[in-house]
């Protein structure tokens, strides 16, 4: 086999991220870079990770349906603590929507909304759109939360309550049908099969995070899969339990916007994502998660919503995934 020198450097990245895993890690995101949206793409299935600074906004595309998981972060601050008053992206996103979704009426159809769990840079947008009179939502996925279950910081000091609270009454005030116990059965959208992770939470008689409750989800088509991990982390033994049935992917969302605790070396050692997009405002995610991803599974395509601006991911009918981003209208 002939060698080229992209062959060769990766070789030499490889032997690299091995012996100075944290240093390569470092540097990791430098080695992709991404071409702008064109206009029109021909393929319909597509992925977009939106740039909503350190939180999660993602809509599905596939064959004219669309759906969203979660909504990113609101400017809702109901308790008034200093640390939630945080930039909100509700707008943002249903501009985006709007854009991007709407069909010739201006109106937009979302299939499903998805909320992974109870935290604010998730499901705080969601009320937003819900309500919006263009938007007509026709099922949601939430799982019911249990606050007694919950570290007592997250409830003392977080809105996890107000923002569930108020995607169920917007869900409610619109008549959309609610999953409060998804079981994880396939369903389709367009051409994704679509499969539901963490719908069930082993018994634990400690508290936990809210993160430890996050659902994942899994798009398949024609053999390719995408894994998009919400902030499932491994505290409890998630990411153990759940990386043998998820399986090797092609692209994976790491969970909890690549911060230390998630995508640990056994998760990305059984995913193998051949590339990832982390949903951050950082120039790359934790130097211990990067060096697994690079050091594990010897991709080199990482790419960082904040630092690209949006980005979008094109799967062709041959399984095919092209990367492009400045999606969005807006800048972090």
């Amino acid at each position: 086999m002939a060698l080229t020198l992209k062959s060769i450097t990766a070789f030499f990245v490889s032997i690299l991220c091995f012996l100075f895993p944290h240093l390569i890690a470092s540097r990791a995101v430098e080695f992709s870079s991404l071409k702008s949206a064109p206009a029109e793409i021909a393929e319909p299935d597509r992925i977009h990770f939106l740039n909503t600074g350190s939180s999660d906004a993602i809509l599905i595309e596939s064959d004219g349906h669309f759906a969203m998981v979660d909504a990113g972060e609101d400017t809702d601050n109901p308790r008034n603590f200093e640390g939630l008053n945080l930039p909100g992206y509700e707008q943002e996103v249903l501009s985006y929507l709007k854009q991007h979704a709407a069909g010739a009426d201006g109106r937009v159809t979302l299939d499903f909304v998805l909320g992974t769990h109870a935290h604010s840079d998730h499901i705080g947008g969601f009320d937003t759109i819900i309500l919006d009179p263009d938007v007509t939502v026709g099922r949601a996925y939430l799982k019911e939360y249990h606050p007694e279950k919950i570290h007592d910081y997250e409830i003392t000091d977080w809105d996890n309550q107000e923002v569930y609270d108020q995607m169920l009454n917007a869900l409610n005030e619109r008549g959309v049908p609610v999953e409060l116990h998804p079981d994880g059965t396939p369903f389709t959208l367009g051409n994704f099969t679509v499969t539901l992770f963490n719908t069930d939470d082993p018994e634990n008689p400690e508290k936990v995070g809210e993160n430890d409750n996050s659902m994942g989800v899994l798009l398949e088509k024609n053999g390719t899969k995408i894994f998009l991990a919400g902030d499932m982390d491994n505290n409890t033994g998630d990411e153990d339990r759940l990386a043998p049935l998820i399986g090797k992917v092609n692209l994976l969302k790491p969970g909890h916007h690549g911060y230390a605790g998630s995508s640990t070396e056994n998760f990305i050692k059984t995913l193998l994502p051949d590339a990832c997009v982390v949903t951050n405002n950082r120039r790359s995610p934790d130097r211990n998660v990067l060096a697994n991803i690079v050091r594990t599974s010897r991709t080199k395509d990482i790419f960082v919503t904040g630092c690209e601006n949006g980005v979008l991911a094109v799967i062709g009918d041959g399984g095919e995934i092209s990367y492009y981003g400045k999606i969005c209208d807006w800048t972090v």
